[in-house]
C-alpha cells in the first residue's frame, strides 16, 4: 500500500494535486512508499509548506535511496530524466515515462527556490529544521551533518601534527624499496606522503599494490615509532567494509607481512611482530548494536588506536564515514586503501571517489614535490606538480602500475578502456579476441551458449557443485574435517561468477536466478531449484548483528551430521565475519534475509574476486547501466572475463559514455 499526502494538507487549489502527484509516482515505482510518507509527515508538520517545497522534500528522500546525498535542484530541472534515474528499473516501456519532466518543465529554479524560503522547513545550515538547502543543494539534515562531519574530521587530520623530516624518512623507505621501477615508484611515493599526514589515501586499480603498500607504510609508522626515544609500537587497527572485503585483506596481508624486507632496519623484528595480520569489518570494530544505527565507539567513546586502515573504502558510505571519524581519537592518523574508479557504496554517498576526483593529475605543490625528492628519491613529472594544489591533494596518492594484468592482458586493457570512456578501443578490443575475453551478443546469447557458461567443468557452477558431492567428509568425521571442506567449497565457488547489471527482468538478477537453477538441476548438480538445499548458494541482504553476519556475505548451504531422516542436517556455511580463516556455520531457518545468489549485482560484487566473471547486461539501455559499473564487473576477473549482451553493442556502448554523477557537497 503506497501512503498518500494528509487529508488534512492545505486545500490550497495546487495542495491536492501535488498529493495525487506524488502518490501516482510511488505507485509506479518512481517514488518509494518511504519518500511518500517522508512528504506527508513535512505536510502534517508545516500544513502551510508550499507545495513545491514538499515536492522537492520527497525528491531529496528519493535521491539517498539512488546513493545521492543530496537533490540538485538545477540539475534536475534541466535532466530530470537522467537526474532521478527514471523511469526506474523494470518500468514498463509503455508507462508515460516522461510525467516528472513534463511536471518538472512548469517548475522554474526561482520558484523552487522561493517555495524553500520556508524557516519552518529548510535552513541554510546549522539548526533543527527537516531539510538543509546550500546553494542549489537540498539535504534531509542528517546527511548534511553527516558531510559536515565528514569533511571537518579529514580536514582537521590533514592540519594535526609535525610531519616528519624528510631525512627521517629516507633511510627506512630506501630499506623498504629495495628494487628500482624504471620511472617514479608510487608505492614508495605513497608511502612517503602518508607519513607525513594524519589523512592519507592511496587509491589505484587491481594489482596496483595498495594491500603491498599498506604493508611497508606500516613498517614504516612502527619504525619511525620505535625509533623514537622511550618509543613504543603503535596500536594499529586493520578493517574493511564487509565480511568477505576483511577476508580476503586477511589472507593476503600475513603474507605480504612475512615478506618484508626488514634486514635492513636496525629492529626489523620488532618492527615485523608489531604490524597486525588480523582484519575485521568496520561494523564489528565500532561496534555495532542491534536494530540501531548507533555503535558502542563514538565522539563519547573513542577507538583505542593510533591508526586506522580501511581497505576498500569506495563501498564505505558517507554515513559509515562519519561515524568512523567520530570513533577516532583526534591525533589517530586514518588511511584509506581503494579503487576510486569502481562503483560507488550502495548506500547513499561516493566519498572515496569525491576524495580521489584529481587525484589523476596529482596537483602537488612545488614544496610537495622538493619533501619527496629528499624523501624517497622520486621525481614527480612536472605535469603532476601544481601551486595551487590543496592540502588534500598532498595526501592522496594514485598508484599507476598493474602486477596483476600483463601488458596483454585482454582484461586490463578492456578495464582500462572501458574506464577511459573510449568505445573505439573497446570495439577494437573485442575485434583482436584476446584469449581471456569472451563477448556474446544479440543472437549469440541462446539459452545452449548460456547452459554452456554456466555448465562449464572448470570455471562454471559445476565446479563448486561436485565439490558438494563427491568431497563430503564422512558422517563420523570430524569438525575440522567439515571445516575443511566448507573451505574447499568456497574456494571452488569462487571460481566463478554470474554478475547482472539489474535486479529484475530476463536477464537481471531475479530471471537468471530461477534460469540457472533450473540449468542446474537439470544437469543433476542439485536436488532442487526452490527452498533449502545441498549446494544452495545465499546472499545475505540486511545485517544481522546476532548473528554476526553483514548485507553482502555470501555462504554455501552442505550437508553435516544432524538430526534428519538419514542423519543429515542443512547448515550454511559462511567465511568467518572477523576475517580469520574460521568457518561460521549457521541453520538454515536463522536466516530471515538472504536470497539465492547464482547471480549477483555488480554493486554486490565490489571486495571481491573470481577467476572467471561473466557480466550480463539487459536488453536495453538503462539508467543504471554505467562506465563504473562495466568498470566494476570486469575487474573482479582474474583470469576470464565473457560479456553477455543480448541488446546488442549500442547497449554495451551506452554504458561506456555514462558516468556515475553522485550529487554531493563533500568537495563543493
Amino acid at each position: 500500500m503506497i501512503p498518500c499526502l494528509p487529508e488534512s494538507a492545505p486545500p490550497a487549489a495546487d495542495a491536492l494535486p501535488m498529493a495525487t502527484l506524488l502518490a501516482g509516482w510511488a505507485e509506479r515505482g518512481w517514488l518509494r512508499a518511504l519518500d511518500v510518507a517522508f512528504a506527508g509527515f513535512l505536510w502534517r508538520e508545516v500544513p502551510e509548506a508550499p507545495p513545491l517545497a514538499i515536492l522537492a522534500a520527497a525528491l531529496a528522500s528519493h535521491q539517498l535511496g539512488r546513493g545521492h546525498v543530496c537533490l540538485d535542484l538545477a540539475a534536475t530541472l534541466a535532466d530530470p530524466a537522467f537526474a532521478l534515474s527514471l523511469p526506474p528499473e523494470g518500468a514498463e516501456a509503455t508507462e508515460p515515462a516522461a510525467l516528472p519532466g513534463a511536471v518538472l518543465k512548469t517548475v522554474t529554479l526561482d520558484a523552487w527556490l522561493a517555495a524553500l524560503d520556508s524557516p519552518a522547513l529548510v535552513a541554510p545550515g546549522a539548526g533543527s529544521t527537516p531539510l538543509v538547502r546550500v546553494g542549489n543543494r537540498l539535504y534531509l539534515r542528517r546527511y548534511w551533518q553527516y558531510e559536515q562531519d565528514v569533511r571537518a574530521g579529514i580536514d582537521q587530520r590533514l592540519q594535526a601534527g609535525t610531519p616528519p623530516a624528510a631525512t627521517a624518512l629516507r633511510g627506512p623507505l630506501d630499506a623498504l624499496f629495495t628494487s628500482t621501477t624504471g620511472g617514479p615508484d608510487w608505492q614508495k611515493i605513497a608511502c612517503a606522503l602518508a607519513a607525513r599526514s594524519g589523512f592519507a589515501i592511496v587509491t589505484g586499480g587491481p594489482g596496483t599494490g595498495k594491500t603491498t603498500t599498506v604493508v611497508k607504510l606500516l613498517a614504516l609508522l612502527q619504525a619511525l615509532a620505535l625509533d623514537q626515544p622511550g618509543g613504543r609500537e603503535l596500536r594499529i587497527r586493520l578493517a574493511a567494509p564487509t565480511g568477505k572485503a576483511a577476508a580476503r585483506l586477511n589472507a593476503s596481508i600475513a603474507t605480504a607481512v612475512a615478506g618484508l624486507p626488514l634486514g635492513a632496519l636496525a629492529d626489523g623484528d620488532a618492527v615485523r611482530a608489531a604490524i597486525p595480520t588480523a582484519v575485521t569489518t568496520l561494523h564489528r570494530l565500532l561496534g555495532s548494536r542491534p536494530d540501531s544505527r548507533q555503535f558502542r565507539h563514538h565522539a563519547g567513546k573513542r577507538l583505542p588506536l593510533d591508526v586506522l586502515v580501511i581497505d576498500e573504502a569506495s563501498m564505505v558510505d558517507l554515513e559509515m564515514m562519519a561515524a568512523v571519524l567520530a570513533a577516532l581519537p583526534p591525533q589517530a592518523r586514518l588511511i584509506l586503501l581503494g579503487d576510486k574508479d569502481q562503483l560507488a557504496s550502495v548506500e547513499a554517498g561516493a566519498v572515496l571517489g569525491e576524495l580521489c576526483r584529481r587525484a589523476e593529475v596529482g596537483h602537488y605543490t612545488p614544496a610537495t614535490a622538493a619533501w619527496l625528492a629528499e624523501a624517497c628519491g622520486e621525481a614527480l613529472d612536472p605535469a603532476l606538480v601544481d601551486s595551487a594544489g590543496t592540502a588534500l591533494d598532498q595526501a592522496v596518492a594514485m598508484l599507476r602500475a598493474s602486477h596483476r594484468f600483463s601488458a596483454d592482458s585482454g582484461i586490463g586493457r578492456l578495464a582500462a578502456a572501458v574506464n577511459a570512456g573510449d568505445p573505439v578501443a573497446v570495439a577494437a578490443l573485442w575485434q583482436a579476441a584476446p584469449t581471456d575475453l569472451r563477448r556474446l551478443t544479440g543472437d549469440a546469447c541462446t539459452e545452449a551458449a548460456f547452459g554452456a557458461l554456466i555448465l562449464d567443468a572448470k570455471h562454471g557452477y559445476r565446479h563448486y557443485l561436485e565439490h558438494v558431492g563427491r568431497e563430503r567428509p564422512a558422517h563420523d568425521a570430524g569438525q575440522p574435517a567439515f571445516d575443511a571442506w566448507a573451505h574447499a567449497v568456497l574456494a571452488a565457488h569462487g571460481r566463478f561468477q554470474l554478475l547482472c547489471a539489474l535486479r529484475r527482468g530476463a536477464w537481471g538478477v531475479e530471471g537468471l536466478n530461477t534460469r540457472i537453477a533450473q540449468v542446474l538441476h537439470g544437469a543433476g548438480l542439485i536436488p532442487a531449484v526452490d527452498g533449502w538445499y545441498a549446494g544452495r548458494p545465499v546472499l545475505v541482504t540486511r545485517n544481522d548483528y546476532g548473528l554476526g553476519l553483514m548485507n553482502g556475505d555470501i555462504g554455501i548451504t552442505l550437508p553435516v551430521p544432524g538430526t534428519g531422516e538419514d542423519g543429515w542436517s542443512l547448515r550454511v556455511a559462511f567465511p568467518a565475519s572477523d576475517g580469520s580463516a574460521g568457518i561460521h556455520w549457521v541453520l538454515p531457518s536463522r536466516l530471515q534475509a538472504v536470497e539465492t545468489v547464482y547471480a549477483l549485482t555488480a554493486h554486490k560484487s565490489q571486495g571481491s574476486e573470481f577467476a572467471h566473471v561473466a557480466l550480463a547486461l539487459p536488453e536495453a539501455p538503462s539508467p543504471i547501466l554505467t562506465r563504473e559499473l562495466l568498470y566494476t564487473g570486469i575487474t573482479r576477473a582474474r583470469m576470464a572475463f565473457t560479456l553477455l549482451c543480448p541488446g546488442g553493442a549500442a547497449v554495451e556502448q551506452a554504458a561506456i559514455e555514462r558516468r556515475v554523477l553522485r550529487d554531493s557537497g563533500l568537495m563543493a
